[in-house]
């Protein structure tokens, strides 16, 4: 085990992108990056893979920055891959830490001991998760309930599996963005936008929502993208302007920037 896992050298754990803006959204993406600490030898993975869905959610950083340019709105990425530690789990989860991920091994991830999961913890994942309490925080000063805004992206197939959406919004307990959002998105009856498809927002893997809104009952918007939509520079603004046109009208009513009843 190394003693330290970043040196001054790397980058810091996470990017503040718009700090300071005051309107009352926060945009987070946790799987935004695929870079790998340098001292924990690329996890023994190959280049391919390193640059793979299994790394990172392919577009999910660049959509989260075209969103937060659209709403004005700050931006909290993280700057490591979600294979040396999952910042959208819950420590505990076994999945924070995958030694396989989409039939692939993940050889620098077997057999972690705790010190080992502490130091990845410590390194990126507590900083990270600081980083959104303080934005919401100050956001706080303005509304009384920020919203949270999580952008994730999916790769079309998994484990052999065809997921077929085009995007898909996440929910558990709060629909005030989620069923409007759905709505927008569908309304022109050109994409297929899958309702806690492809991944659930009431899986207790859902953690950033969980943790960061749902527990403090601020709304929310929570987004998986399919990668292929994301994949051009063009794709990718299209995309944006398609989920900022179907959330506007919702972030407009400052009856939302309260806290859940």
């Amino acid at each position: 085990m190394v003693s330290e896992l970043l040196d001054a050298s790397e980058p810091a754990p996470y990017e503040v992108h718009r700090p300071g803006a005051t309107a009352p959204q926060l945009v987070v993406c946790d799987h935004a990056a695929r870079r790998i600490p340098r001292a924990l030898d690329h996890l023994g993975l190959s280049p391919e893979h390193r640059a793979s869905h299994i790394a990172q959610d392919l577009g999910a950083g660049e959509l989260a920055l075209a969103l937060s340019e659209r709403l004005n709105s700050t931006a909290v990425l993280c700057n490591y891959s979600r294979l040396v530690v999952d910042c959208n789990r819950a420590l505990t989860d076994a999945s924070a830490f995958l030694d396989l991920s989409d039939g692939v091994e993940v050889p620098g991830n077997r057999e972690l001991s705790e010190q080992d999961k502490e130091l990845r913890a410590a390194a990126i994942y507590r900083p990270y998760r600081r980083a959104i309490d303080r934005e919401l925080d100050r956001l706080c000063s303005i509304v009384e309930a920020p919203v949270l805004i999580a952008i994730h992206s999916f790769t079309r197939f998994l484990d052999g599996e065809d997921r077929r959406w085009d995007c898909g919004v996440l929910w558990d307990r709060d629909a005030r963005i989620a069923r409007p959002l759905l709505d927008g998105l569908r309304d022109d009856g050109t994409l297929l936008v899958g309702d806690n498809q492809p991944y659930s927002g009431r899986h207790p893997e859902d953690f950033t929502v969980d943790h960061h809104a749902e527990d403090r009952n601020f709304p929310y918007a929570a987004m998986e993208v399919r990668q292929d939509l994301l994949d051009t520079p063009a794709k990718l603004e299209r995309m944006a302007d398609r989920i900022h046109a179907a959330l506007e009208p919702v972030l407009s009513d400052p009856r939302l920037y309260t806290l859940r009843g």
